[in-house]
């Protein structure tokens, strides 16, 4: 039997897009391998993302709210809607659970749904709901839409377009080391208090209740600008790179001392004795966009501060690398399975 940390996420994907039969209808314009499916609606292409979270996987009630839950299981799918360069519409949300939780559990759940439902404008139109033996498992699938020719896929990417990422990276990484080492001392004295301190509560918020960069997608249609290609980081900025670098047959060269880190993950970061770098490469959960643009566009963006270009791409697929200052150059991989 093969493991499954011998073919990654990557490598698994790929193996279920070959065993995967073409599209039967024509209004399928691409299924398997971007960050959602892409369909024809007209003037317009329909998009359809699928995420689950899996309670031990991908989330701890011992210190994640369900309120900031709820929000977060919407953020997900919201978040591959924008990576394609669309806005959500309407989504289903679909729950399995145990009897251990109250009614008013579920409650507190939907609270946290409807409160993304407002704030990204999308419908809450359905779901299913089912019995668990393993805690509580959440699927989410958002429909979104995006004018044809603004559509954004991974795969078009061209070398010397140069890299961007939105906002800042690690620190929804170093949030959960925060929460994490809180759960411990609690599980060792449960008399004990939290002790998240102010200047950490940056941290915590990109952990347990980020943002979806819909954001962004409206400041690029204003800018005039359709991304070359594009991609959500919820992997890591290196997983999400490399994805986007072999489906558009490029290399890259990042630059370490471009990847914008918040002053709090520096600080974090140190305390935990973890490079700020590693967490902003393999950290994931950051929820922000990386996409191409080519070199006569990124100056429309420049006077940008929330927009940080942090490398080019080149025509060796074979070459996707991190630079340092001191010009040494170390191949950039995803740190093993992403879940």
């Amino acid at each position: 039997m093969t493991d499954l940390n011998t073919i990654g996420e990557i490598g698994l994907i790929e193996r279920i897009r070959q065993a995967t039969t073409a599209p039967a209808h024509r209004e399928t314009v691409r299924g398997i391998g971007d960050d959602a499916a892409v369909f024809d609606w007209g003037d317009d292409y329909g998009l359809l993302s699928t995420d689950m979270l899996v309670e031990g996987i991908h989330f701890d009630l011992t210190y994640v709210p369900l309120k900031h839950l709820g929000y977060k299981a919407v953020t997900f799918g919201v978040s591959d809607i924008a990576a394609m360069n669309g806005l959500p519409v309407q989504l289903t949300i679909s729950i399995a659970l145990s009897s251990r939780f109250p009614v008013e559990a579920i409650d507190e759940l939907y609270e946290g749904i409807r409160a993304a439902c407002e704030a990204y404008k999308v419908d809450l139109v359905g779901g299913d709901t089912s019995a668990s033996r393993s805690g509580l498992i959440i699927s989410v699938s958002v429909l979104g839409k995006v004018p044809k020719n603004l559509i954004t896929y991974r795969n078009t990417a061209k070398p010397n377009d140069v890299v961007c990422v939105t906002g800042d990276l690690g620190a929804a990484y170093l949030g959960l080391q925060l929460l994490e080492r809180e759960k411990q001392v609690f599980l060792a004295d449960p008399n004990m208090q939290p002790n998240l301190s102010e200047e950490r509560a940056y941290l915590v918020q990109r952990q347990l209740r980020p943002d979806a960069r819909t954001d962004m997608v409206h400041e690029l249609r204003d800018l005039g600008i359709r991304p070359t290609a594009m991609i959500d980081i919820s992997d890591g900025l290196a997983s999400e790179l490399l994805h986007l670098c072999h489906q558009s047959g490029t290399g890259a060269i990042i630059f370490d001392e471009n990847i914008p880190i918040d002053d709090q993950t520096h600080l974090a970061a140190d305390e935990f004795k973890i490079s700020p770098i590693t967490a902003a490469l393999n950290g994931g959960e950051d929820y922000e966009l990386l996409f191409t643009v080519p070199p006569q566009e990124f100056e429309k963006l420049s006077a940008n501060a929330r927009i940080t270009a942090i490398g080019y791409l080149t025509a060796d697929p074979k070459q996707i690398v991190l630079a340092t200052k001191a010009g040494q150059q170390t191949p950039i991989r995803a740190q093993g399975w992403n879940q």
